[in-house]
């Protein structure tokens, strides 16, 4: 975390001398002859993911209301006497780290971390903290929301996952049913009609093709394959392919529209899977026992075929299952 210290008094400027050198990535953000504190930060607003504000939160509260945009992206603001007594999360708690900094701050110099949000003061989970942390798709921001509201007011929320479970942290009750729960662990679309479903990455798509095929018939059977097979295209961890398709051009266009990295794997590698079908087409044409399923299997590092290859014209997927276990485990935000 890149974090700008401010100050505007002596004492304050004091502080923030000795605050900086603990903190990786921090700077002391000095005002220009004649700028103003409101000048100052707006000018490193989008520069730094949080800034620790050494004066009166009022000062802090008026020169930020005109730089705020959205709880997503706007920087986190930590508010700290010039004492060093209270560390007070202003802005941006949770996802953008400021609990964890004021917490970090407090720790640092012996002083106490003011936090206000709900979830906290109650010991509970932070549904988003939690997602990221185990690399879930969360649902929509409105959703997240009405989670994190019957969460406070009822003190757990009941969850059902299709997906291995070692541990849940506090809030969170796992059911045996869909039907039962406030919300869903799940890769499958169909799973539930009203209920936020979190997605996790579990899907590896193994692709074979002709060469030179075009970009919108990967999206094409793509598009079919999960339709058909009630998979969420959020839970796609990666594509994985043969190297000798590592130049093809429709295929890479296609991997960067959809924002996924591509796996591949020489075809040595890919004729150690010795459990699996041949294809003579694939020997023949790129020396290997086969390509999507192969592929797929080892990316995922499983051999858990979720979905066995399936040829259109010129491509062929296949889709394996990438162990996942959820976990009661949390970020640490305090991290700079």
């Amino acid at each position: 975390m890149k974090v700008g210290i401010l100050a505007i008094t002596r004492g304050g400027r004091e502080l923030a001398a000795r605050l900086c050198p603990l903190l990786e990535t921090a700077r002391v953000l000095i005002h220009k002859p004649g700028e103003k504190f409101a000048e100052t930060i707006a000018a490193n607003w989008r520069h730094y993911d949080g800034f620790i504000c050494i004066m009166a939160t009022g000062i802090v509260v008026r020169a930020i209301a005109p730089l705020l945009g959205d709880k997503g992206t706007d920087p986190c603001v930590v508010v700290l006497d010039e004492k060093g007594r209270h560390a007070i999360s202003l802005l941006a708690g949770h996802i953008g780290g400021g609990n964890g900094l004021a917490r970090k701050v407090a720790g640092l110099l012996g002083g106490t971390p003011v936090i206000t949000t709900a979830s906290d003061t109650l010991e509970l989970v932070a549904l988003d903290l939690w997602a990221r942390e185990q690399m879930l798709v969360a649902p929509s921001r409105m959703e997240l929301t009405t989670l994190s509201t019957l969460l406070v007011n009822r003190g757990c929320l009941f969850l059902y996952a299709d997906v291995p479970v070692a541990s849940l942290p506090k809030g969170l009750i796992q059911v045996e049913e869909a039907g039962q729960a406030d919300c869903i662990v799940s890769h499958l679309t169909g799973i539930a009609q009203s209920c936020p479903v979190f997605r996790p990455p579990n899907l590896v798509v193994g692709v074979g093709c002709n060469r030179g095929t075009p970009a919108h018939e990967f999206e094409e059977a793509l598009a079919e394959l999960f339709r058909d097979l009630q998979y969420s295209r959020a839970s796609i961890r990666n594509l994985a392919s043969i190297d000798k398709k590592n130049d093809e051009v429709g295929l890479l266009q296609f991997a960067k529209e959809n924002g996924r990295q591509i796996d591949f794997f020489d075809s040595n590698t890919i004729n150690t899977l010795t459990h699996l079908e041949p294809s003579f087409a694939a020997l023949k044409a790129v020396g290997a026992i086969g390509v999507a399923e192969p592929a797929a299997l080892l990316s995922a590092q499983s051999n858990h075929l979720l979905s066995r290859k399936r040829k259109w014209k010129n491509v062929t997927m296949a889709v394996a299952q990438v162990p996942f276990t959820l976990s009661a485990q949390a970020p640490d935000p305090s991290r700079t």
